[in-house]
């Protein structure tokens, strides 16, 4: 398995704005071939503190999402989003290989 975590800050006041965003989200990953689970993750202590949570089958199929028209269309649609404040938000993306369980 590999998992995506794409940390991002947004301000207190906006984060249950984001976070109705994403309960509303397209789900065009949910159909990308090895797709296993999508979260958003709130930090308990610090509510602007968001994480969305990728698990794919494998790296490569990982890959091919992110290289994917599907991909770029969503994303394309985020730097378009009205707030200008959360359009500008850059998240810190790591990755993971998943090596026991």
């Amino acid at each position: 398995m590999y998992m995506v975590h794409s940390t991002f800050l947004v301000p207190d006041e906006k984060s249950e704005e984001v976070v109705n965003i994403y309960k509303n989200r397209s789900r065009k990953v949910d159909d990308a071939e090895g797709f296993i689970d999508f979260l958003l993750l709130q930090n308990d202590k610090r509510p602007g503190e968001l994480t969305v949570q990728l698990t794919f089958q494998s790296k490569e199929s990982y890959l091919k999402w992110v290289r994917s028209e599907e991909f770029k269309k969503i994303h394309d649609l985020e730097k378009k989003y009205p707030d200008q404040e959360l359009a500008a938000v850059i998240p810190t993306v790591s990755q993971y290989k998943v090596v026991a369980r």
